[in-house]
């Protein structure tokens, strides 16, 4: 029988970097899990492809999907709704192969409540003054909407406390490298692996 694939979930405020850390984490060598694409109905973004950053979708297909019980988790954040397909994880998972989902903190607790099994990682910023800094830098919005993104990241910051680990995203390699630190490590965790020496131990 093969081992249940393990769930992580990286989330954190939004302008923290989340999107360039997974990207960062899935071109770095020894990468060996699943990346789900979510799914949103904000406008695609300079330089962004439909079913490779997200499923971009109109508001009346996710709502669908809603009614339909086809989410894993979903979440509407300033104007837009973004999700997460429930039948690619639920599938991937029981093949043994590992699933990395990059979301909003809102959509994270909902896949908490769901999957409490899963491995749950807050991407943070070195501070507010540099958070501010990263979401006007991508020049994408307009200086109202910043301003409720940095009173939604405060909140979404103070949520920190229903995660497992938490990474200070300051340079992108380091926040790399701890990522996969913490997935190697829970690989390890005695609560994960203790069934295959149980069915040892009745097979001698």
């Amino acid at each position: 029988m093969t081992d249940r694939g393990l769930l992580i979930v990286l989330s954190g405020p939004s302008g923290v970097g989340k999107g360039t850390v997974r990207q960062a984490i899935f071109e770095n060598d020894g990468t060996n899990f699943d990346y789900s694409i979510s799914m949103t109905t904000r406008k695609k973004r300079v330089g962004e492809t439909d079913g490779v950053d997200y499923f971009f979708r109109t508001k009346e297909e996710f709502e669908t999907l809603i009614e339909n019980g086809g989410l894993l988790e979903y979440a509407e954040y300033v104007g837009n709704y973004y999700g997460t397909p429930l039948a690619y994880v639920e599938e991937t998972l029981a093949s043994g192969k590992d699933v990395f989902l990059e979301i909003e903190v809102q959509g994270a607790l909902q896949v908490r409540e769901k999957m409490p099994e899963g491995v749950f990682i807050f991407l943070t910023p070195p501070d507010l003054v540099e958070l501010k800094s990263r979401i006007i830098g991508r020049g994408t919005d307009e200086m109202a909407v910043i301003e409720e993104r940095m009173e939604k990241a405060i909140e979404e910051i103070e949520m920190m406390r229903l995660y497992d680990y938490a990474v200070v995203n300051d340079q992108v390699e380091n926040a790399v490298r701890n990522v996969k630190q913490i997935i190697e490590s829970e690989h390890l965790r005695v609560s994960r692996v203790i069934h295959r020496y149980k069915k040892m131990i009745e097979e001698l």
